[in-house]
């Protein structure tokens, strides 16, 4: 082996005096040296560094030494560094020198350092690192270290195949005391401070020597016991530690399979939509469908609430990439698609990777696609939901959404996402691509051949880029394998986009259709990093491998799909050079192209290097055995081939260039084999220049192993195959890769280990937990020292620059916070942390993902009659090769279980369940100048067979076969126990199963149990003779994997796959000892597997038994066949078999219910069997099964052996059988039990009945459950959190009513007047409810934040050490922080006057359950179990069918197991029945006569059924044979319809107790459809101890809306409860006293009825004790209040996803009782009428439009139009105030709005017809909302708008005093200042800003208004009606106008006078001066002449 050494021996001419430091760096591993202390200027290190090295020393490669000033508090400063180039060391191998140093910027400095190094061969035949060479075994202390680790430091994980035989010690790793290496890689000193952060790149922290051995002491176990490891300790014994015993082998690829989804977006609003007077419409758009909302007239926050759905079938990956896309478009009709203002775009991933899968209430920020300087164009405000199958959405409730919630916080951002988003443009760049496959057939290339002459390449290549909805296409290259395109494609997009892939496709350019080649998806995750040291995203240039179907051309490709990028892609199909850049946009320049259009343009061509050099790998693969061919494939001969990219393909892989140009000759162009040999590396052309690869095994045929599977007889002989290919060079991302990998691994198996450790209840998990984070601490800190050698490398992309270093910041802080949560484990939390811990193994798996390919992955296909049959891919990071351990691929050098699966979509489903093959496979890819150690892991004892071809010369020549001589022989003894919860078969419901066992080319099979899903075989299966290759040792560590199969027998045909599970044996060599702790083996469970679905376990143990020279006689004893029935089975030997003991089970037989059809004939006489561990008990025969489905006989009993380990205990199942005539009996159903835990009885305990002896206890009640009528809460200040609640009793109250009229409040608002008694309903009572529901959400919400942000504090806080004072600081600030966030929030509300029960009038109130009943009650199965009997093959998920469809009844019982014998004391209690075991006080089950009473409040988010997207929904309710059908009342185009009824239905128990409520949608014509349904059981709720027949109250009161709803008062009830119960009770005692048992509670004594007199009564102190029964020892529960709850509906058709919700309840009444009074009253309520009477009295200061004809004037003709309900339905406008020329208007003009209001919600109601066809009215709500607008009135041309103000009638702000006052501020500021509620204040008046938008979409003041709105009812406005306009009654008189304003073309004259007069008066006067001149100077003209001639003339 070489070596390279080097003496370092001094280093001068320092400057000043200080520690010195040196670090010598070769290969990227770095050695330092030790501190110089207090050295001048020169520092004696003295010291020799070594480097074993496993490939020749190259002549360019470089030494490093750096020396630093060293210092142990700060980090270290470098002094300079010393490289140089290794060439002249390399040929002459010594070498002694001083040289200097140069510093940071390069230059020379006068420090140097001399040193000598000498390279030289030496002998030694390993080639890896070994642990020893780097790493001193200290002399100085011989102690045993046990370290928490694998033996992370020995270099060699567990199971490698390289290390030695392993005894207990060698599995507590020795700690040895580190040299230089590894400790400075555990970085154990100081933890850094984010301060040197930007330093990391340099230095690793170095530890002082004195300072490790004491950190090694802590870490070592002599203080902590909990420091060993209990996986090094387990691992030998108990052999929990999953690698060992259960491989984790996944089998079926799981996407690319369609499932369901439905996404569901309610509009709600829209606000400040920028434009003037609009007409918006909402278009919601995913992927292709479009849906519209309705348009709102002439409004900028228009109010939709409309809900629309969308359905999917889709695979999740296409599903996640659709974009949602909410778009606002202005004035769309049918005739024009209307002018886009704005859209928002997300994809749907992201919605789906929120909590809950869903958005609600949030505001879409709308931007404008094609003016990205424009800002934002207004927000809509939406919920949207991904539902998949199974998912459960928590809606919040919809009740009175009135908290108007600011938009900046509610935002349609996911977390973290800022929300000022900027314009960017992503830059595509597609370069080139080789590689391509044929797109066409060979015929076509003849024809063209014939006609163009020349061989052309039978593929037009064209890259598409689809990224955010946008698609961009470069050019066409015609006919070229080799395309070169060097084009770009730019997107405009917002930054950070909500859109996470970009996806990128090669496509094949043909006249009929474009075809993909190949598809890949850039995740933009991954290739940027958003923290504060982030980068924007970026990647490559870099070659992308795309993945698709075989590159055979055919003409319909079956796996078309894959190469669109579904499913995994089965052979390599092309790369693709590209890279992606994202650069920011600054939106205010003014060159800048403002559209987001996609641009395709031309780039400059990229060098050949920049990718990294090219250089050579060598791939070597070694097949040790091919067992479980399946036997469909024939018996040809079989050979598999291995390929990687395209070398090695030698069917269809080289589609070689037409153009006969000449590559260079290390081009990337896939040669053929002819080309290859002279296409090797010239510096190897000695070695192997003529090296032929060969990349498949020789044809051999199979051999048969069983019925279903084949062999190949590799036996002694096993074939290779190698393959040389050109890649360039970019090993470190791999490298990088699986480090980051095998910490991941190793973090899981961890994991696993503590979750299985958890599940069977070992001990200790918190101690294996502080390993598993022990472990991860030390490999992250290994990860940043590997990492840091290559932080500095040449040829690298800025994305793996960015990548590293964010990689090794993420390790960094990992690593910190592992040890943090290390101290912090404890028993109690283990399973929180584990959590945290999971969250570490996401995060590692997504760093561990490298973005930018680098070699391609390797495929194994198996070939047969020249066919590819099934493949395997293996990625080429797990093989790939480097001399440092943790950067080698887990499978490199391995040998490794491979499993082959069919291609594509034929591998779902059944056909790919079967295994094709499975391969025992060897593989290494490296370098091929490392190639020296390719066969270094494969097991030892082979020779090599060269190819007789080659020249004999060449010693390096890869073997085509190794032939071993070296064998051992072992014996298998499997021991199959059994297997519970198989996956069900046959038709009749269960299987017949059997397990076949694979070892190695044997197998073996169970005997078949008939009729049953948990088979007990307790068979030992044994195999001899098995022959396995290789050294014992190795084997031991790695022994092979064993198969079990799980197979249905059918009488006739194959037997059915039922699943499949993966085992490794304990061994035992013929040198070990047989006995504990290793053997005999312990049963384990192991989960089966049936593609991807758990189909049961299998509780197995397997055993590998050496045997030696003495044969079989040296293993342990088997025992003979003990049973004689049975035949020569074996049985499981006793050490392996659990231990038993007697247990006797009790059975409750109730009945059976809603049983099907069997073979079309109706069960009528069945009965129950159970049956448990082979005994079991039959029911009595329920003679008639229609007339009574209950069981005579309730209880019977019987005993069975069972395993003491409750876990080992076998399922218990259950049968119903029909008895047919002539003693047939049919199977109707079964079901099994899978675990009796739940049923295991556990006496009373004696401290419990001892605590109900003691004296007495006062049970504290709070005051609020019993006066609750006259509460007032009264807030104190906005700011503060107090509540004082004012108790007062009836008596005080009756005198403060008077004076409390009008007092006033603390917070000065005057208070409310009293809530009047009638007013209150039910509805009050449950919207009061909602209120709460609500605020305890949020409550929970809070507290859950704090408690999270309280544990992040304590972790910020551990890892910096601060005090815990501090932290309580901290904690409080951020609290306090928080509270000002809330009390600004309330400010604003109290300022808005938004909170609107300031005094909050107490009305009683009732639960809100936001689920259903049942969950909250445990199903009510306190008693009384519900069984569901299955029957029919189970359906796998493809087949869509659920196994709701095979339940074909119900059993109702119930089990009791305990250990006999059982305690006296039990069976000696006072009336103990012992016919009915421990069943006691059971009601008897004759059938009961009940009144069934359904309340149904309202439906919510039902799922539209009609075309318009609304449905009309009403209720049905079935039970037993009577059915309500409330078709008349349906509610018209509603999907969140208020029911507000209640249905009477008498029934029978237990004939009739399925109830279902369904929601049907109306239609006019045709049959009506199910929107959904829900079923509820009503007699569990009927019989349970919860008393859930009718919900108790919060308060008694015997009128109003609170009555009393129950027959039973509640002291009758109690008294019941208490003979129930068996306990003292109730006594009553004086001064509001009662006592039960030993508790004694307290309460009110007095009632009011309604003519307000006192009585006396015990009614109040009997419903206290209710509502605290859970207090009451021994028989205490909590009792079902009044409560509401939401049922999900769901329909048969679209399994397992929510159609809507429905609220509402049941009460149950036994007809033997005293009837129930009338039902309460829940209709809904009828909205209230009321007046809004506006006046509008002036304006001011309105802009001027028009200019005037003759003078330019600015002038305005204005008027005002106000509306309420909407422009269409209640437009008025005023009259035109014609000619203003300052913007004054005078109006004195009254609109008159009538409205019907609800005051709960705050809706205004209104009913119209939707459309001139529609058949009836729809009821709409929208808010209350004034619209003011002025117009300028023009009257040859429409009208101009001048601004417009929206006032929200519930908080609007107060209008100003004045004219001046009134500003824009009004509007701006709203949530600042003080509003108001005109249903409060009634009239109100003041002045309010027009405003409008200007181009800019600035606002401004388009003028102000002076208004006065007064509110009154309906009787009121009857009593003084006013008139409109200025009519009677009540005129307003008219306005006093000035002069000018009229029209001049009505009264000509007085336009005339007033022009004559007012304006033109002086223009006129001196008009007519100039004229009288002009006529004077003309007649002079005119006359002159005349006259001169006149005078000449002398005339």
């Amino acid at each position: 082996m070489m070596s390279l050494m080097v003496h370092l021996k001094t280093a001068g001419h320092l400057r000043g005096k200080g520690d010195r430091m040196a670090k010598v760096t070769f290969r990227g591993l770095s050695f330092y040296s030790r501190v110089a202390e207090n050295c001048e200027d020169v520092a004696h290190f003295n010291e020799i560094f070594r480097w074993p090295i496993a490939s020749r020393l190259d002549g360019n490669e470089m030494l490093e030494i750096q020396v630093y000033n060293y210092s142990k508090v700060f980090s270290n400063r470098l002094v300079g560094t010393f490289c140089m180039v290794l060439q002249k060391v390399a040929e002459e191998g010594h070498l002694e020198l001083t040289d200097t140093l140069i510093d940071d910027n390069n230059t020379s400095i006068k420090t140097s350092v001399t040193i000598e190094i000498r390279y030289q061969s030496m002998d030694g035949s390993v080639g890896v690192w070994s642990d020893g060479e780097f790493l001193d075994v200290p002399e100085d202390r011989d102690g045993m270290f046990a370290f928490e680790t694998e033996s992370l430091l020995s270099g060699q994980s567990r199971g490698s195949g390289t290390s030695p035989g392993r005894s207990l010690q060698g599995s507590i790793p020795t700690f040895r005391k580190a040299g230089k290496g590894v400790f400075s890689a555990m970085k154990l000193g100081k933890i850094r401070s984010s301060r040197d952060d930007h330093k990391r790149g340099d230095e690793p922290a170095v530890l002082d020597m004195e300072d490790l051995d004491r950190k090694a002491m802590r870490l070592a176990g002599f203080v902590d016991p909990d420091t060993i490891s209990l996986a090094s300790v387990t691992a030998v014994t108990t052999n929990v530690s999953n690698k060992r015993s259960k491989p984790d082998i996944k089998m079926e690829p799981s996407s690319g399979r369609p499932v369901d989804y439905q996404i569901s977006i309610t509009v709600i609003e829209a606000r400040q939509l920028i434009g003037l007077n609009m007409d918006p419409v909402v278009c919601v758009e995913i992927g292709d469908d479009k849906k519209y909302t309705s348009m709102k007239e002439s409004t900028n926050c228009p109010y939709y609430n409309e809900y629309f759905v969308f359905d999917f079938h889709v695979p999740p990956d296409v599903m996640f990439d659709k974009i949602i896309k909410l778009s606002v478009i202005h004035s769309k009709n049918l005739l024009r698609s209307g002018t886009l203002v704005g859209t928002f775009k997300m994809d749907v991933g992201t919605v789906y990777s929120q909590p809950e899968h869903q958005f609600y209430h949030k505001w879409a920020i709308l931007s404008d696609p094609d003016d990205i300087t424009a800002g934002c164009k207004g927000y809509v405000k939406c919920d949207i939901a991904v539902v998949g199958k199974g998912d459960n959405i928590k809606t919040p409730h919809k009740a009175n959404e009135t908290d108007e919630d600011e938009l900046e916080g509610n935002l349609l951002l996911p977390e973290g996402i800022p929300v000022e988003r900027q314009w960017a443009r992503f830059y595509v760049k597609i370069y080139r691509a080789e590689g391509l496959p044929k797109m066409n057939t060979n015929i076509m290339a003849n024809v063209k051949k014939a006609f163009i002459g020349e061989n052309r390449d039978l593929v037009d290549p064209y890259v598409q880029v689809q990224f955010a909805g946008q698609k961009g296409k470069t050019s066409v290259q015609k006919s070229s394998y080799e395309p070169i395109w060097n084009e770009q494609v730019v997107f405009t997009e917002l930054f950070p986009p909500l859109c996470k892939r970009i996806k990128v496709q090669i496509r094949d350019s043909d006249k009929v259709n474009d075809v993909a080649i190949g598809t890949h998806f850039v995740d933009l995750r991954k290739i940027s990093n958003d923290g504060d040291k982030g980068f924007l995203p970026t990647l490559g240039p870099a070659w992308a491998n795309m993945y698709g179907s075989t590159r055979q051309y055919t003409l319909m490709d079956e796996h078309q799909d894959l190469n669109e990028g579904l499913g995994e892609g089965v052979s390599f199909r092309a790369r693709l050079l590209l890279s992606v850049a994202v650069e920011i946009l600054d939106t205010t320049s003014p060159e800048l192209m403002s559209s987001t259009e996609v641009q395709v343009e031309s780039v400059s061509n990229i060098s050949e290097s920049a990718t990294g050099k090219i250089d050579e790998f060598f791939l070597f693969g070694s097949f040790l055995e091919a067992t479980m061919i399946d036997r469909k494939i024939g018996d040809k001969a079989i050979s598999f081939e291995i390929t990687i990219g395209n070398y090695g393909n030698q069917i269809d892989g080289v589609s070689k260039p037409s153009s006969r140009k000449k590559k260079k000759k290390d081009s990337e162009n896939e040669e053929e084999e002819s080309e290859l040999i002279h296409n090797s590396s010239d510096d190897e052309a000695d070695e192997d220049g003529d090296l032929v690869s060969v990349s498949s095994t020789p044809p051999m045929k199979p051999v048969i192993t069983d019925r279903n599977y084949f062999h190949l007889p590799y036996f002694e002989k096993k074939p290779c195959v190698y393959i040389k290919s050109w890649w360039q060079d970019q090993r470190r991302r791999l490298y990088n890769s699986n480090m980051m990998d095998k910490i991941a691994d190793k973090l899981e198996e961890g994991v696993n280990d503590v979750q299985e450790i958890i599940k069977t209840e070992k001990a200790f998990p918190e101690r294996r937990l502080r390993g598993v984070l022990e472990e991860l601490s030390v490999g992250c800190s290994r990860f940043v020292t590997l990492a840091n050698k290559d932080v500095n490398q040449a040829g690298r992309t800025k994305l793996d620059r960015e990548r590293l270093k964010s990689c090794m910041r993420e390790m960094d802080s990992m690593g910190q916070q592992a040890k943090q949560i290390r101290t912090q484990v404890k028993k109690n939390i283990v399973k929180e942390k584990l959590k945290l811990v999971h969250n570490f193994l996401q995060k590692l798996r997504f760093l561990a993902d490298e973005p930018q390919h680098s070699i391609p992955d390797v495929f194994i296909w198996m070939m047969s009659n020249n066919k590819r049959i099934a493949y395997a891919r293996v990625p080429s990071k797990d093989i790939l090769y480097s001399i440092v351990d943790e950067e080698t691929g887990k499978d490199c050098g391995k040998v490794k279980a491979v499993f082959l699966k069919l291609p594509g979509k034929k591998g779902f489903g059944p056909a790919g369940w079967t295994v094709q093959s499975k391969l025992e496979l060897y593989l290494w890819l490296g370098l091929n100048k490392q190639r020296k150690d390719f066969l270094s892991g494969l097991p030892n004892g082979f020779e090599e067979i060269k190819s007789a071809k080659m020249s004999h010369g060449l010693h390096s020549v890869p073997p085509v076969s190794l032939v071993y001589n070296m064998k051992q022989v072992f014996q298998l003894r499997a021991h199959m126990y059994q297997a519970r919860s198989l996956f069900a078969a046959d038709n009749s419901g269960l299987s017949d199963p059997f397990a076949r066992v694979f070892f190695s080319t044997h197998s073996q099979v169970t005997e078949i149990l008939s009729e049953t899903l948990c088979p007990t075989w307790d068979q030992l299966l044994v195999f001899d003779d098995v022959e396995l290759f290789g050294e014992a040792s190795e084997l031991r560590d790695d022994p092979p994997i064993i198969v079990v199969e799980i197979f249905d027998q059918d009488t006739v045909g194959k037997a059915e796959f039922i699943g499949r599970t993966f085992a490794k044996p304990t061994i035992k060599m013929c040198d070990e000892h047989y006995g504990p702790p290793r053997f005999p083996p312990q049963l384990e469970y192991y989960q089966i597997y049936r593609g991807n679905h758990a189909a049961g376990e299998l509780l197995a143990a397997f055993e590998l038994l050496q045997i030696g020279q003495g044969g079989r006689d040296d293993l342990p004893p088997l025992e003979g066949p003990t049973d004689s029935e049975r035949g020569p089975i074996l049985p499981v030997p006793l050490g392996i078999r659990p231990i038993l003991s007697r247990y006797r089970i009790e059975v409750l037989f109730w009945g059976l219910r809603d049983l099907k059809r069997i073979n079309l004939a109706q069960v009528d006489r069945p009965r129950v069997d159970i049956e448990c561990a082979g005994r079991g008990v039959q029911s009595v025969l329920i003679q008639n099964y229609k007339k009574n489905p209950n069981f005579s006989t309730l209880v019977k009993w019987f005993e069975v052996d069972l395993p003491e380990n409750e876990l080992l205990h076998p399922p218990l199942n259950i049968r119903v059988v029909d008895c047919r005539a002539f003693g047939r009996y049919i199977l109707v159903g079964s079901h099994a039990v899978s675990s009796l835990r739940r049923f295991i009885y556990t006496t009373p305990d004696k401290a419990s009945n001892n605590w109900a002896t003691a004296g007495d206890i006062l049970v504290n009640v709070d005051a609020e459950h019993l006066v609750r009528k006259m509460d007032t809460v009264v807030k104190l200040d906005a700011t503060s959190d107090a509540v004082v609640k004012v108790d007062m009793t009836e008596e005080e109250s009756d005198r403060d009513k008077k004076q409390k009229k009008k007092k006033k409040k603390k917070g000065g608002v005057e208070e409310e007047e009293e809530t009047d008694e009638r007013m209150l309903d039910w509805w009050s009572k449950y919207f009061a409810s909602i209120e709460t529901l609500k605020e305890t959400l949020r409550a929970q919400d809070a507290a859950q934040a704090e408690a999270e942000e309280r544990e992040d504090l304590e972790i910020a806080a551990e890892a910096a050490d601060i005090t815990h004072d501090d932290l309580l600081l901290k904690g409080s600030r951020a609290k306090e922080r928080s509270k000002e966030k809330k009390s600004s929030k309330d400010k604003k509300k109290a300022a808005d006057g938004s909170d609107r029960r300031p005094v909050k009038a107490k009305v009683d109130e009732l639960v809100v359950y936001d689920k259903e009943l049942e969950s909250e009650y445990g199903n009510f199965e306190d008693w009384l179990h519900t069984f569901n009997l299955y029957r029919g093959k189970a359906g796998d998920d493809d087949e869509q069918a659920l196994d709701d469809d095979r339940i074909v009844g119900r059993f109702k019982g119930s089990l009791c197991m305990y250990k006999l014998p059982v305690s006296e004391e039990i069976t000696r209690e006072a009336g103990f029945d012992p016919n009915m075991g421990m069943f006691q006080s059971i009601p008897h089950n004759d059938p009961i006569n009940v009144l069934v009473r359904v309340y149904v409040v309202r439906a919510t988010d039902l799922h539209p059924a009609d075309i318009n997207g609304k449905a009309d929904p009403y209720v049905v309710i079935k039970l037993g044979k009577s059915e309500v059908k409330d078709k008349e009342n349906y509610i018209s185009k509603q999907l969140n319809p208020v029911f507000g009824k209640s249905f009477d239905i008498e029934a029978t128990f237990p004939m009739e107790s399925m109830l279902t409520v369904s929601v049907y949608d109306w239609d006019l014509v045709g049959t009506d459809d199910l929107i959904g349904e829900t079923k509820i059981d009503l007699e569990n709720r009927f019989y349970s101890k919860y008393r859930a027949t009718c919900g108790i109250s919060s308060n008694y009161s015997v009128h109003g809306y609170n009555v009393w709803r129950d027959p039973l008062k509640p002291s009758q009830i109690l008294a019941k409860l208490c003979k129930d119960g068996k306990i003292d009770g109730p006594h009553y005692g004086p001064g509001g006293r009662v006592k039960v048992a030993n508790r004694i509670f307290q309460g009110p004594t007095e009632i009011e009825d309604e003519n307000g007199l006192k009585k006396q009564t015990e009614e109040h102190l009997a419903l206290t004790v209710l509502t605290h029964w859970e207090e009451i020892p021994r028989v205490g529960c909590k009792l079902v209040p009044e409560h509401v709850e939401t049922r999900p509906l769901l329909n048969p058709d679209k399994p397992g996803i929510e159609q809507g919700r429905i609220e509402m309840w049941v009460d149950m009444f036994p007809m033997d009782m005293p009837a129930p009074g009338p039902a309460i009253d829940t209709a809904p309520r009828k909205p209230k009428r009321y007046e809004l009477r506006v006046i509008i009295w002036n304006t001011d200061e309105v802009i001027l439009e028009d200019d005037d004809y003759f003078t330019g004037e600015k002038s305005s003709d204005i008027f005002v139009r106000g509306w309420l309900k909407g422009q269409q339905e209640d437009r008025q406008d005023t009259d035109v105030h014609y000619h203003s020329l300052t913007g004054e208007g005078n109006f004195n003009w009254r609109f008159v709005f009538p409205f019907d209001y609800l005051m709960a919600e705050e809706k205004i109601v209104i009913s119209k017809k939707e459309s001139m066809f529609s058949w009836d009215e729809t009821e709409y709500k929208i808010p209350p909302r004034l619209t003011l607008q002025v117009w300028d009135a023009d009257h040859f041309s429409a009208d101009d708008f001048l601004g417009a103000i929206e006032l929200d009638l519930n908080r609007f702000p107060r209008g100003a005093k004045t004219a001046k006052q009134c500003s824009l501020a009004m509007i701006r500021n709203e949530q600042e200042l003080p509003t108001i509620s005109i249903f409060k204040q009634k009239r109100v008046k003041g002045w309010w800003p027009f405003v409008a938008r200007d181009e800019n979409d600035e606002m401004e003041l388009t003028g102000k208004v002076e208004a006065e709105l007064h509110l009154v009812t309906a009787e009121e406005a009857e009593k003084s009606p006013v008139g409109l306009g200025r009519n009677e009654p009540d005129p307003l008189e008219k306005p006093n106008r000035p002069d000018t304003t009229f029209l001049w073309f009505l009264s000509p004259l007085k336009a005339i006078r007033y022009l004559v007069c007012n304006r033109y008066k002086w223009l006129i006067i001196k008009v007519v001066l100039a004229l009288l001149l002009l006529i004077m100077l003309g007649l002079f003209l005119y006359s002159m002449p005349g006259y001169l001639v006149k005078k000449l003339l002398g005339a």
